[in-house]
């Protein structure tokens, strides 16, 4: 085999797409959805200092830590992204990121708006995306009918849902805002942003 034919076999480097918005806003749907249809798709396990909701799995949904072991992993710089929602510690293990884009893999990440900024800064090639509400009515039924919150924990979560969306806006860090009314119809434009983007690297 000659060496062009070789150059022409490897695997491009992969892609890390970044799905932001406020919680209730249906990121976690997109980015299922995303894992099933983009092809070498894998997801980025965050780890936090919450405590797991229902169903979910230490290790697949989340890494889940006390606040001593996620600042340690701060000291260490074992993170590319870091922040504090709602009273608790999310952030994004950095080592497995870069490994799999080298592998050629779409790497699907799930994060805050304190966390996107830091992504662009660190990662700018990435894809952002941003995703919002139909409305405020919208999202407050949408996490009323989690029934996983207090209605102190839920009115929390809409106040800071507002905050979000206006850094999100004012940032510069996100280049697509995607309305999610009909989840389907969301899922479709998000491949077709994810497919531009990676087309015009």
């Amino acid at each position: 085999m000659s060496s062009d034919a070789g150059a022409s076999d490897a695997k491009a480097p992969g892609r890390l797409i970044v799905i932001s918005g406020p919680s209730g806003a249906g990121k976690t749907s997109i980015c299922r959805a995303l894992l099933r249809r983009l092809p070498d798709a894998v997801w980025s396990v965050s780890v936090t200092t919450r405590a797991p909701r229902p169903g979910e799995i230490d290790g697949e949904s989340y890494r889940f830590v006390s606040r001593e072991e996620f600042s340690q992993l701060v000291d260490r710089g074992e993170l590319l992204e870091h922040a504090e929602y709602v009273g608790e510690r999310y952030g994004t293990p950095k080592a497995p990121i870069l490994a799999a884009i080298e592998r050629g893999c779409c790497v699907v990440l799930e994060i805050d708006v304190q966390g996107g900024m830091q992504v662009a800064r660190r990662m700018p090639d990435s894809v952002r995306l941003f995703v919002l509400p139909p409305d405020r009515h919208s999202l407050r039924a949408r996490l009323e009918g989690r029934n996983t919150e207090l209605v102190t924990q839920l009115n929390r979560r809409l106040a800071e849902a507002d905050g979000e969306i206006a850094v999100a806006r004012d940032s510069g860090c996100y280049r697509h805002f995607v309305v999610n009314d009909v989840l389907d119809e969301t899922i479709e434009e998000v491949l077709r942003i994810v497919q531009q983007e990676s087309s015009s690297v």
